[in-house]
């Protein structure tokens, strides 16, 4: 039998899934890696036309088995190149690619913090490095840093696993230490624009989620810039075309909820831009 594992896991856990099954077994197990390269709001799409199919295995079994399972997506109109490596390299893969794109947006967050201070407009900037076809358009975005499932937890364990074997991956660590300053930064600028005093100030957040078109809360920003306004007294407002429910799940009514964004900014005295959702980028200032 072949089992297939596709979630993200340290370098090395396939083929102590493989040794575990087959102790005492009658049924010999052969164990795939296939990582999956989804996005969230994408996944359908990512499926059907995915940027790769990578597989990592160690028998000839499994590659046939893998080889038949994955033939319709690599024909036409999908057309998916199909990539064949041993486990290890399979599992590093998704780790490599996953802290590549978050160190590309720390990397571009402290470029756009850099021109704050020196008067460069950060989105010419980009633009002029996204014609670049080494460098390409894709996650050059700055804003509040990454969120979500997969770059927080894959930049954590990377770095983890690499000092483990006395081999750190120094700019791994330099991401997530960018990171980490970038989720908080509207806090301390709006905390030092108000001297220190933000206490009873009204502070709408638009956007909740860590990325548009997903109710998805897991390491967004807004949650460590609405701890740290509650904790200094403000009163918090929040909208999010989605993941409201979630929201309330976790702070109750510790802040207040709105359904549109004429209700959230009426008479605030701040207004922080939590996620690039189509609706709240089009918002008429």
């Amino acid at each position: 039998k072949v089992v297939v594992i596709k979630s993200t896991v340290p370098i090395g856990t396939n083929d102590d899934i493989e040794e575990w099954l087959n102790q005492d077994s009658p049924i010999h197990f052969y164990v795939a890696s296939n990582p999956e390269f989804l996005a969230q709001g994408t996944a359908v799409h990512d499926t059907l036309y995915p940027s790769r199919i990578v597989v990592g295995i160690e028998d000839d079994y499994s590659k046939k088995v893998m080889a038949d399972l994955y033939h319709p997506l690599t024909i036409e109109p999908y057309c998916a190149p199909y990539l064949v490596m041993d486990r290890k390299s399979a599992e590093m893969v998704k780790y490599a690619s996953n802290d590549f794109l978050a160190l590309k947006i720390s990397y571009i967050n402290e470029i756009a913090n850099f021109c704050e201070k020196i008067g460069a407009d950060i989105t010419e900037v980009t633009k002029g490095m996204s014609y670049d076809s080494r460098i390409g358009s894709k996650f050059l975005n700055a804003g509040i840093g990454y969120g979500g499932s997969c770059f927080p937890k894959d930049t954590k364990a990377l770095h983890w696993l690499s000092k483990s074997i006395d081999c750190e991956l120094k700019t791994i660590k330099a991401c997530i230490e960018v990171n980490k300053n970038q989720k908080i930064k509207l806090f301390l600028e709006a905390y030092s624009d108000f001297k220190e005093n933000i206490r009873g100030k009204i502070v709408t957040m638009l956007g909740l989620s860590f990325k548009p078109n997903t109710d998805d809360l897991r390491e967004a920003p807004s949650i460590d810039n609405v701890e740290l306004l509650l904790e200094h007294g403000a009163i918090v407002r929040v909208y999010d075309p989605i993941a409201i429910e979630n929201f309330k799940n976790k702070f109750q009514d510790r802040v207040e909820y709105y359904s549109s964004i004429d209700e959230a900014i009426t008479n605030a005295d701040l207004v922080f831009i939590m996620t690039e959702a189509k609706e709240i980028k089009e918002y008429p200032i």
